[in-house]
């Protein structure tokens, strides 16, 4: 296996569909007319020396080691900035042009230390290279003199030298090794459009600086990786390839973190990972990516990892190593004991977001085919269900209706309930490019987001509205549509159902509707509301993207409905640059649901009830299937405090930190007979599992991840699982345990048996990935190379629907004893519950949970910034230590849940969504208060934790 080299072309690709034709050293060459003839040569095969160009950011000039000759022109031009003209003759080599380009090498070497033996990025340095390309053989200006190389000239003190930043615990900035080419600068700005570098000084004094000459964590770089991408020599390295070494060979493969999928290289030495690196033909990420993907893969090789499966007979127990065999028997006998005394429908399963497609389809496999019932659920409930609801009402299917790169073409862009920028931060950046380049923002929020609010960029209008009223203001949006005469009714009349159009046109022309009216609720200035449904409606392309912001609510479900009538009723549907945009929390939440983890459904959406559905399973599977929908995950958690629901397989989910109400969560598990966890870690979930089996990292196992722009990628196995087994095959030994008589021997098995009985993937194998590295479903014979706008000529259902969605308060609302609305999300360096974050170094940018709270709200209360507060709601209490800051509205406190011991969901309430029991995570009346330190529950956790994780020790050897 080889290290994958990908071509730099230099500079981006032309989007021209113009042909223009030259010659290149005697080549005819054609190209898009705009390309430049760096390009335009590379792609003929003919390198031309460069250092400042790269093809992920646009051309600049500096470096002028790529200057060619054309043919009746005068000067030698750069070829990064010079466009191809037809029918001109270029000439890369030519005496003149070697002398310079060597002139221009040794200008660079007379500054450069010249220890490459020792270097870090020695074997991988574009310097080095090029001066080998050039033929340089000596350096006429020596190396005496005024230099960055040196502490010292002649034993004083260079005040030119600056010492190494190591204060990233990811990369290492070397200014003495910095050939000042602005990639790295340019691709701060242009890539990730973060602004965080410059250049300080002129000429002989430039230099690469972050802000202004802080170091990296203090500055406001995001260590996203790009300027380390881009950087030719070692000024910006990889502490593990300073560590290790340069790689040997790579795999590309997906990153198991959020819902963008990008792609990356995994750059190896043997089984030992040097870097990841973004695959720039990802075509989620397109060679982008953030701190995690980039950097926080550590918690693989972490030691925190279980590599030995382990029983315990009480929870209370010690835990107990064993073998695989046994535990797997263990396994399956409690829950044959189970079944036998209190059931059939005693057990049931929560598939994983974060394990593969292949890994979930068996999950529920062995629920409904081993367990005999539908008892089989998936962290989506707890945060996309409405989504799949929602859309499935309005369009037919249940996923978004865009590729990310349709952004592009946007003119108007309306987020609502999400943070790209910290949740979804590669898709934050195309977003803030598109910003940048001319498009219009709306942001619907009840905090002040980044995108809402930079240096660089600024919403045109910010509705910061009280949690609990999306459906408010989304009707207040259509209403301004609708009465000022803005619907597109020529879509209406020939996409939708105009009789529904017209019941739902005339329920939200009612004034009790209008932004004058909702104001009340909203908070929402009227005349913000009535200014961004006027952008939405006329500003040209308009996309919706959305998050958990929406979809975690009492009215979540009517919340997504609300918006696809918004998107049909202005024509925003099945072009580029339109859309509407789920954007999904983890890595396979999209996986998850399409592979069937709802208790209702098979894989493809498809209810259970449904005879010829169940018959096709059934013939495949050769077992009788249950015609009855299963328990829902917060009907598990009742029907086991009730003494009816004894046995769960918990796969790769975390539900005692992520679901809501923890202390009845706690009664749930406390009450189950037998809890099997298969995680990496020994998670919270585990402090009440009677048998652990370790699971595999996404470095360790072949599968498939779906994003949320319905992009199918393969994973690639680039190590041995560190315990033996992928998570698939454990599965398989747990099935055939059961009695299964499954024989897998490959997850490209799993994949092909699923695509074979679910229509939307017919037409993708792994095979097919291979060759051309993604496919958006659906891809059978109706769309062969899939689908990534939905909904062109018509929508899935036919004719789009329209539903009402009456504005009902949630239950949960604030008063004298609760005045208070807490919301909750994410930060940019930790992710989901932090299991995997909180083991790398990204808790050194976000140790804890922390409350912000309004200046306001904390002078009431007697809270500074940096205090112990307890946070009080209906359902229990914890304590946090306060940030106050304006991000937030007077009246609106904000956390995040990365952290185990903050236990923010302590707080949360058992209310949701009327459709999917999504939980109300968004909304939960609170006081605060200041406090002196943890409260008694997190201690008692805390204490029952640390007990929960013992192990017993190993028995000495027999003498």
């Amino acid at each position: 296996m080889a290290l994958i080299k990908e071509i730099d072309y230099g500079t981006p690709a032309s989007g021209s569909k113009t042909p223009v034709t030259l010659t290149i050293d005697g080549k005819s060459v054609t190209v898009p007319e705009g390309a430049s003839i760096m390009r335009a040569a590379m792609q003929a095969g003919i390198e031309i020396p460069k250092l400042c160009a790269t093809d992920m950011v646009k051309s600049f000039g500096s470096c002028r080691l790529c200057v060619i000759e054309i043919e009746g022109r005068n000067g030698t031009p750069a070829s990064c900035t010079t466009p191809v003209a037809p029918g001109i003759s270029v000439k890369t080599l030519t005496p003149r042009v070697d002398a310079i380009r060597r002139g221009i090498m040794e200008l660079y070497i007379s500054d450069h230390p010249l220890d490459c033996l020792t270097c870090a990025a020695n074997g991988d340095c574009e310097l080095q290279a090029m001066a080998g390309a050039v033929g340089l053989r000596d350096v006429r200006y020596g190396f005496d003199g005024a230099n960055h190389v040196f502490a010292r000239n002649d034993g004083k003190l260079n005040d030119q030298w600056l010492p190494k930043d190591q204060s990233n615990p990811y990369f290492t900035y070397d200014p003495s090794k910095c050939i000042v080419c602005n990639r790295c600068v340019r691709a701060c700005s242009e890539v990730q459009g973060q602004f965080a570098l410059t250049i300080e000084g002129r000429g002989f004094d430039s230099r690469v600086s972050p802000g202004i000459g802080e170091a990296f964590m203090e500055s406001e770089c995001v260590s996203c990786g790009a300027c380390v991408q881009a950087c030719p020599t070692a000024t910006l390295v990889e502490n593990s390839v300073i560590a290790i070494g340069q790689p040997e060979h790579s795999q590309v493969t997906t990153c198991a973190y959020c819902g963008v999928g990008c792609a990356f290289k995994a750059e190896m030495r043997g089984e030992e990972i040097v870097r990841m690196v973004p695959w720039k033909d990802g075509k989620a990420n397109h060679g982008h990516s953030c701190i995690k993907g980039r950097f926080a893969y550590g918690y693989a090789l972490h030691r925190d990892r279980v590599l030995s499966p382990m029983i315990r007979e009480k929870i209370t127990d010690p835990w107990r190593e064993v073998s695989w065999e046994e535990a797997i028997s263990y396994a399956a006998s409690r829950f044959k004991a189970i079944q036998e005394k209190y059931g059939r429908l005693a057990v049931g399963g929560i598939t994983s977001s974060r394990c593969t497609c292949e890994e979930t389809y068996l999950m529920q496999k062995i629920i409904r085919s081993g367990f005999g019932n539908n008892n089989v659920d998936t962290c989506a409930r707890v945060c996309h269900s409405p989504t799949g609801y929602g859309l499935s009402q309005a369009f037919g299917t249940s996923a978004g209706t865009q590729d990310f790169d349709s952004v592009e073409d946007a003119d108007v862009i309306l987020i609502i309930g999400c943070n790209p920028t910290d949740a979804h931060p590669v898709v934050g950046s195309q977003i803030k490019k598109r910003l940048r380049e001319g498009a219009k923002l709306i942001v619907v929020d009840p905090r002040r987001t980044e995108l809402a609010r930079t240096p660089h960029i600024e919403a045109a209008y910010h509705l910061p509205l009280k949690p609990g009223t999306n459906v408010a203001i989304v009707t207040a949006l259509a209403h301004v549509i609708v009465t000022e005469g803005l619907v597109n009714e020529g879509f209406v009349r020939a996409r939708c159902d105009w009789d529904e159009y017209q019941d739902w046109a005339a329920f939200v022309s009612e004034e009790r509707n209008s932004p004058e009216a909702v104001e009340k609720y909203t908070g929402v200035p009227a005349h913000l509301v009535r200014g961004a449904a006027r952008l939405y409606a006329t500003g040209g392309n308009a996309t919706i993207y959305y998050g958990l912001g929406v979809t975690e609510h009492s009215q979540g479900s009517t919340t997504v409905m609300a918006i696809a009538n918004l998107a049909m009723a202005t024509g925003n549907l099945g072009r580029k640059g339109v859309g509407v945009n789920p954007l999904r929390g983890q890595n396979n939440v999209q996986g998850s649901c399409d592979m069937g983890s709802f208790p209702h459904e098979y894989p493809g959406y498809r209810h259970v009830s449904g005879d010829e559905t169940r018959a096709l399973f059934e013939e495949a599977w050769g077992v009788a299937l249950d015609p009855e929908p299963g328990l829902r995950i917060p009907n598990m958690f009742d029907a086991a405090i009730e003494g009816r629901f004894k046995g769960l397989y918990v796969q790769g989910e975390d539900i005692l930190q992520s679901d809501p109400d923890i202390k009845h969560v706690s009664a749930g598990l406390g009450a189950l007979d037998c809890l099997i966890v298969q995680d990496l870690f020994l998670n919270e979930t585990a402090n009440y599992a009677h048998v652990f089996l370790p699971g595999a990292s996404f470095l360790e196992k072949d599968g498939v991840f779906i994003n949320a722009e319905r992009r199918v990628q393969r994973v690639r196995k680039v190590m041995s699982p560190k315990a033996g087994y992928a998570d698939w095959e454990a599965t398989q030994m747990l099935a055939n345990a059961m009695g299964c008589g499954w024989n897998y021997s490959h997850p490209s098995e799993i994949w092909a048996e699923m695509a074979s009985l679910t229509p939307p993937f017919a037409g993708i194998s792994y095979e097919r990935l291979d060759e051309v590295g993604s496919v958006q479903w659906p891809c059978n014979d109706a769309a062969p190379d899939g689908m990534p706008i939905m909904h062109i000529d018509g929508f899935a259902r036919g004719k789009g629907k329209f539903v009402i969605t009456e504005y009902v308060p949630t239950d949960e609302r604030s008063g004298p004893r609760f005045p208070l609305l807490l919301t909750t999300g994410r930060i940019l360096s930790q992710y989901n519950v932090g299991a995997q974050t909180r083991r790398t170094e990204n808790s050194q940018w976000h140790p804890e949970d922390v409350l912000e709270i309004h200046p306001h709200d904390a002078e009431l209360r007697g809270v500074r910034d940096g205090d112990w507060v307890r946070v009080q709601s209906r359902a229990g209490e914890t304590t946090l230590h306060a940030k106050i800051t304006d991000r937030v509205a007077p009246g609106v406190v904000y956390t995040t849940f990365h952290h185990p011991l903050c236990q923010t969901n302590v707080v949360t309430t058992d209310n949701s969504d009327w459709a999917t029991n999504c939980p109300e995570y968004k909304v939960t009346a609170v006081q605060v208060s200041p406090s002196n330190g943890p409260t008694e529950w997190q201690e008692r956790y805390r204490a029952m934790a640390e007990n929960s994780r013992r192990i017993e020790a190993a028995a000495p050897p027999a003498e």
